[in-house]
């Protein structure tokens, strides 16, 4: 049976639950009224918490639905800590489930890069490996390397042009028609004091996630290649190096 801790969290997240059993005020009445200012003010900013999160999701679907949906979540999914950076990071889960959301079929990737963005913003800081590093290095040897990543980095794939969507939506570039609308990978990033989201190119995020689960780089490549026709090697380690995604080397 829940006991009346239980039952104040979860009236307190729930509009459709009554005051909880058990609860009375100074002068032994009933605090319906304290109890719904406290349970909105709890509301109003747990919602607060995932637009600061999701300011562009937010922005595409309006104030309104954004709060709407953002209460069915919280209902759902009550934090479960004080500390509310990470609340949220299934967010994109729930509104991939969202019925009303269901025509913005790219919206749950997009609230998986802003995630990603915010992973990146509150990652240790370290500084990311200097390219020159790697200019004594043979062939050989080069093939032979792992790399260490920073802790910024993420990556997060999509059948939609979510880094497109992403910036349009963030005033780094000017709405317009997408066209042709096509997938598009993203690589985030915060190798200094900005976060930074960079669409991959081809095969870029095949290669960046078989050399951040460890392999060497021969091995990343021969993966890649056996993939993806047309993969560029150099461009995509130019990329990568000038990102500051790399940390070091294993």
């Amino acid at each position: 049976m829940p006991t009346t801790q239980g039952q104040f969290a979860g009236a307190l997240l729930d509009l459709d639950r009554t005051i909880p059993d058990g609860l009375t005020a100074w002068n032994l009445a009933r605090p319906a009224r304290r109890f719904g200012v406290y349970r909105d003010n709890v509301r109003t900013g747990l919602i607060r918490a995932l637009a600061s999160r999701f300011p562009v999701t937010e922005k595409i679907v309006g104030e309104a639905f954004f709060a709407a949906m953002a209460q069915a979540f919280i209902a759902r999914h009550p934090p479960r800590s004080p500390i509310l950076l990470d609340y949220g990071d299934d967010f994109a889960d729930f509104v991939e489930t969202c019925h009303p959301a269901a025509e913005l079929a790219y919206l749950p990737d997009v609230v998986r890069l802003e995630a990603a963005r915010g992973k990146a913003y509150h990652a240790a800081d370290l500084p990311p490996l200097d390219p020159a590093i790697l200019a004594d290095f043979d062939a050989d040897t080069l093939s032979a390397i792992t790399l260490a990543f920073h802790p910024s980095v993420s990556v997060v794939r999509s059948v939609h042009p979510i880094v497109t969507i992403w910036a349009m939506n963030a005033g780094e570039m000017e709405l317009s028609p997408i066209e042709p609308w096509i997938g598009e990978d993203a690589l985030v990033t915060r190798p200094h004091l900005e976060v930074l989201v960079q669409r991959l190119p081809l095969g870029g995020a095949e290669f960046l996630t078989a050399l951040m689960s460890g392999e060497m780089l021969a091995a990343a490549l021969a993966a890649v290649l056996a993939k993806t026709d047309g993969f560029d090697l150099v461009a995509n380690l130019v990329g990568l190096l000038r990102s500051g995604a790399v940390a070091g080397l294993k």
